[in-house]
């Protein structure tokens, strides 16, 4: 079993043990990880799949308290390309720190993963988005008030300055427009927003946020990037509008109604992701 010098970070030396777990249980080494979010967990069922592992059993892993991720590290095959899918997250509003938020990526790069796909529920700030439309985020605000990079940095995860010119890759970003034309699946483009949660916000914070310049709104995506960037990966995320925060007709929101809202996008966004990754696997020849 591979382990972590003794000279490494507390980190990086669990980073190695919940790697050298899976490893132990048949994850192989894959090309990228898809995390599914709110409601999203269906993608896990096209995959071949060689390994399932619950988040509980894998050592320093962050098990999320929302009723609707299965919790759930699985490998397998997808168009031909070694592939794990996370069906579900923590998140910091659980009182989870950054760093444990974000461990689930650090073990994906730490098995050998260049790219990460990020899917969640969001927020709909965009007065010309629907319930249901699906967005790719080119860019986003972090007002979580918080970042999983606060603190010493180890070289060996990424550098203590990491560049956010292009969080999202644009070269994944013009993949997926292209297979959301080829598959006449709608697909907007834009900023996303991060913020803690757990509450949803006001009237007022909404207009503020739609000043800023806002498109959707969420309580994940933004953590992940920043770890997946700092680490040399290539981001891709797709977000399910599932409420429509218009601060002048502002109606209550109830999770039951997002999570029916995520599971109707839910075939547009498979296919959209499974469109991904095979356009990916011809051009590299797998």
């Amino acid at each position: 079993m591979k382990t972590a010098p003794a000279s490494a970070s507390p980190l990086v030396r669990e980073i190695e043990e919940a790697a050298s777990f899976l490893r132990a249980r048949g994850v192989g080494m894959p090309v990228g990880g898809i995390v599914l979010g709110t409601g999203l967990g269906s993608l896990a069922g096209a995959l071949e799949v060689k390994a399932t592992v619950p988040y509980r059993d894998i050592p320093h892993f962050p098990v999320s308290t929302v009723e609707s991720h299965a919790g759930e590290w699985v490998f397998g095959t997808l168009a031909g390309r070694p592939i794990v899918v996370l069906r579900g997250r923590a998140h910091y509003y659980e009182g989870y720190t950054m760093k444990q938020v974000t461990f689930p990526v650090r073990v994906l790069r730490a098995l050998g993963a260049s790219s990460l796909l990020l899917t969640g529920a969001a927020g709909g700030l965009n007065p010309g988005y629907t319930i249901g439309g699906l967005c790719a985020i080119t860019d986003h605000v972090n007002l979580m008030g918080d970042n999983p990079l606060l603190g010493p940095n180890d070289e060996s995860l990424g550098p203590r300055f990491p560049d956010m010119s292009e969080p999202y890759d644009r070269s994944l970003l013009a993949l997926a427009r292209r297979v959301a034309g080829e598959q006449g699946v709608a697909l907007a483009q834009g900023v996303f927003v991060g913020v803690a949660g757990p509450n949803l916000e006001t009237a007022a914070e909404y207009r503020f946020l739609r000043q800023l310049g806002a498109d959707v709104i969420s309580m994940s995506i933004v953590p992940e990037t920043l770890v997946a960037v700092h680490g040399g990966m290539r981001v891709l995320a797709i977000v399910v509008v599932t409420d429509l925060c218009d601060p002048d007709r502002l109606e209550p929101v109830r999770i039951e109604n997002v999570v029916a809202a995520a599971g109707r996008a839910t075939p547009s966004l498979d296919r959209l992701m499974q469109g991904v990754v095979a356009f990916a696997s011809r051009a590299a020849g797998a």
